[in-house]
Order: structure tokens, then C-alpha cells, then sequence
């Protein structure tokens, strides 16, 4: 494992590895063990769309482990004035031990690991978000013990986080079910990926995709930089909703989780969100554990 770029590149093992090395990590954070994992090592965390969780996740993590992480936006760096990609990673790998971006197209995370010669880390792309679903799985293995026989399905837009989970899901032995409207289901090749190697259903039947799931996953109607997308959107997920009655149908100890920020009345009811909370701020709190087994294994 040189780089965390998508889910896709790591094996079952290696996402295993991860999750064991999380667990330990939250368990000696929670009993005050403090170790130095990379005294010494520098994370530069390059933000090219805003975040809550994924900035003060990764900050908290570095520091937790003796290294420290440098936020660099937009306006810091020359490559949002034009400076070619493969430049800024030829210079960025002279300076620090990794590189974690949170930006808009795959591509430029691929570039960075192509000419750099440092690990980097995606922290969200328009096409996936691998470090949100190594949290998810964290939580749904705390919650549920492992992961064979479970069945997880995903509510709304075939967007990034239907990509991630779904191979996610595949991988550690999950069946994975998507209810999405016409026209927003998640990246093709990955839905035949998906059929190829596990047990897949994508229906526009909430219902259908709910029945006897064990985790039910949501995420907004409208990701970032769709903004513009939003009346289209809220008619086009209209009933695309996590509620009392897509609940009815799934198992009765079945989770629900967001990777937030959650729009209450939109793709989740209030009271749904509420009465699962401790889940969903579980899984939150996961992104730093998670994060941090991620940042030993590729800096360490």
C-alpha cells in the first residue's frame, strides 16, 4: 500500500489491516496511551472543497501522533493560479511525507501519486471518498461484529459515496443493495464491477432495495458544487428518503448511518436521524481513528 487514491486498490486484507489498526488506535486515544507514531512526519492537506470532518479529522490525527499537518488551500498554492499538477507534487515531495487533497476530479489525485514521490491520500473526489468508508466499515464491525451476511443498502444519489460504498460493501463480504432514481446511478464501471463480484441489486424501488437490510446509508440529495442542481434534485429524489417506513421493512436491528452533512426532511426524516444518532456521530468520530491507521501505514 504506497497511497490511499481509492478503495478499489486495496485488497480485502489491506482494509482489514486498516480497521484492526483503527480499532487499537481509538482504544489507547480512549485509555489516554499517547505513542509517537510519526514524531517528526508532515502532512500537507491540500483543500480545494471546504470541509468540516475530513480538515479537523486529518489535523487532530497528525497531532495525536506526534507529526503535524499544514492546510493549504486555493489560495495558498500556486496550483490554483495554473501551476501544472506533476509541478506541484515534484516540489511538495521535497518538503513533506504525504500529501492528503480533498478536491473535485480523480484525475488530479492520480497525478499527484503519479509524479510525486511521496503516499498520498484522497480525502474525497467527485468520484469516491475512501476514507468516509473506511469509518463506515469501522462502525458497522463494532456494531455488528463482522461483516459476512450483512446486507447494506444505499439511498439516493449514485454519487461518491455510493461508489466507495458499494465496493466497500463487495469487498468485505457485504451484499450491497442502491435505490436510486433514473438517470443518478452510481459510475457504470463500477456498478459492473459490482455484479461481477458480489451480490448487487440497483432498483428505483426504496422499498425493494430496503427489504431485510441490516444497514441502511444515506447521504444529501445535492453534493457539493451541485448546488445549483437543487430544485432538479428535490424533485428527482422526491421519496428517495431514509424514514419510518423504508425502516419497517429492514431488519429490526438494522443501522442507519449519514457520512454528513445531513439535510433533516430531505433524504432523512428528523426523527430517523435522531433516534440513530449515536450511530451516525459514532461513525464521525471513526473518520479520525480510521484516518490516523491510514496515516501510520502509509508514513510510519
Amino acid at each position: 500500500m504506497k497511497h490511499l487514491l481509492k478503495l478499489g486498490d486495496l485488497s480485502k486484507n489491506e482494509i482489514f489491516s486498516i480497521l484492526n489498526l483503527a480499532d487499537q488506535l481509538k482504544y489507547e486515544r480512549k485509555k489516554g496511551v499517547k505513542k509517537d507514531y510519526l514524531a517528526g512526519k508532515t502532512l500537507g492537506m491540500i483543500f480545494q472543497k471546504s470541509s468540516t470532518r475530513t480538515r479537523v479529522s486529518f489535523e487532530v490525527g497528525m497531532g495525536e501522533l506526534g507529526g503535524r499537518a499544514l492546510f493549504l488551500s486555493n489560495r495558498d498554492l500556486q496550483i490554483g493560479r495554473g501551476e501544472p499538477v506533476q509541478d506541484t507534487a515534484r516540489v511538495l515531495s521535497r518538503y513533506l511525507d504525504g500529501i492528503m487533497i480533498r478536491t473535485f476530479e480523480q484525475k488530479e489525485v492520480e497525478d499527484l501519486a503519479k509524479y510525486g514521490s511521496i503516499p498520498v491520500i484522497n480525502g474525497l473526489t467527485d468520484y469516491c471518498h475512501p476514507c468516509q468508508v473506511l469509518a463506515d466499515l469501522m462502525t458497522i464491525r463494532e456494531r455488528k461484529g463482522s461483516f459476512e451476511g450483512l446486507k447494506m443498502t444505499f439511498v439516493g444519489d449514485g454519487n461518491n459515496m455510493a461508489n466507495s460504498l458499494m465496493v466497500g460493501a463487495i469487498k468485505m463480504g457485504m451484499s450491497f443493495a442502491i435505490a436510486c432514481p433514473n438517470g443518478y446511478q452510481p459510475d457504470p464501471e463500477l456498478v459492473a464491477w459490482a455484479r461481477e463480484n458480489g451480490d448487487f441489486t440497483m432498483t428505483d424501488d426504496v422499498l425493494e432495495a430496503c427489504k431485510d437490510a441490516d444497514v441502511i446509508y444515506t447521504d444529501v440529495w445535492a453534493s457539493m458544487g451541485q448546488e445549483e442542481e437543487k430544485k432538479i434534485r428535490e424533485q428527482a429524489f422526491a421519496g428517495y428518503q431514509v424514514n419510518d417506513r423504508a425502516l419497517s421493512v429492514a431488519k429490526h436491528d438494522c443501522m442507519v448511518l449519514h457520512c454528513l452533512p445531513a439535510h433533516r426532511g430531505e433524504e432523512i426524516t428528523a426523527e430517523v436521524f435522531e433516534a440513530h444518532a449515536d450511530e451516525i456521530f459514532e461513525e464521525a468520530e471513526n473518520r479520525l481513528h480510521a484516518q490516523k491507521a491510514v496515516l501510520v501505514k502509509l508514513l510510519k
